[in-house]
């Protein structure tokens, strides 16, 4: 991978430890106070929808449902964007369900807060060439997940459709564990641990091959801010994990698109689980990769 990786992460500044706090209260709002959200739990999943709605909304923001139905219920992706200069297209995405059983603090209450956070961001910013294109996604978790009825599946299929100019898709999935202790990093295929580090201390990026000129200029912007340890790796569908998110959506219909992720099972212990809750999550590092993240978006519109 391109840029020149850090050893450890950088202390906040003032504006990073605002952002650590409103992306705390997010997380909390999210997992917290709304708790586990998928169609089993359909009144919060609405309720994750309308929050969603109402953050942007306060920024200024203009929102627009993309909906679709599923058993007879009316699901929604939440979509917002920044207009820019060109018809390309940026799209950061990330869910807002969780998986049955689990309140989905870092799976993924931390993307959509992180998602949340950067929209206010850009809402403040003048144009880029590019629209900056933000949607929360509904219906990532089983049994909904890699199928025609998984939220970004149908979004990706209504972006093809209309011929939208998509130049990348950034799925923020599981960003908020990080560990430094001996061995608390694995891998999800043989021989992977042999070239990145066995401490859960960075955060990943990751697509498939075909993707990977689009990670490459990711990874090295995102470096280039030397916020937190980054790895990445650019491997075959047939890995598992690969295709863990929403970016898969993207990538079956031919657009570039990667996950930025703590590598969720492979690094947290209470992922899928009912103790996957809001004091989990390392707020500090949490927001060093959203402030990076900034950054990148803003390269990448360029």
């Amino acid at each position: 991978m391109p840029g020149k990786n850090i050893s450890n992460g950088a202390q906040l500044t003032p504006d990073e430890v605002a952002l650590r706090e409103e992306l705390r209260a997010d997380v909390q709002s999210l997992a917290g106070e709304i708790g586990e959200r998928n169609l089993s739990r359909y009144p919060q999943l609405i309720a994750a929808a309308e929050f969603i709605e109402r953050s942007l909304a306060a920024s200024g923001l203009q929102t627009r449902r993309d909906t679709y139905q599923v058993q007879n219920l009316a699901c929604h992706n939440i979509e917002t964007e920044i207009p820019g200069a060109s018809k390309d297209i940026i799209v950061i995405g990330a869910h807002y369900d969780s998986v049955l059983g689990c309140p989905g603090a870092n799976d993924n209450g931390t993307g959509v807060a992180a998602l949340l956070a950067l929209a206010r961001h850009f809402a403040r910013s003048t144009s880029a060439r590019s629209t900056i294109r933000f949607v929360a996604f509904v219906n990532e978790e089983p049994p909904y997940f890699q199928t025609p009825e998984m939220g970004s599946h149908v979004y990706a299929s209504r972006c093809k459709a209309r011929g939208d100019r998509i130049t990348g898709m950034i799925s923020l999935e599981t960003i908020g564990y990080f560990s430094d202790a001996p061995n608390s990093q694995t891998y999800p295929a043989p021989g992977l641990g042999a070239f990145y580090p066995k401490i859960g201390n960075f955060i990943g990026f990751v697509s498939n091959t075909a993707s990977r000129a689009f990670l490459k200029r990711t990874m090295s912007i995102f470096r280039a801010q030397e916020k937190i340890p980054s790895e990445g790796a650019a491997l075959p569908n047939f890995v598992p994990g690969v295709g863990w998110s929403d970016h898969w959506s993207f990538s079956e219909h031919g657009y570039p698109a990667l996950m930025i992720t703590d590598t969720a099972p492979f690094r947290y212990p209470h992922y899928h689980r009912a103790s996957d809750t809001p004091d989990k999550i390392d707020y500090d590092r949490f927001a060093l990769v959203v402030s990076a993240m900034e950054n990148v978006i803003v390269d990448l519109a360029r």
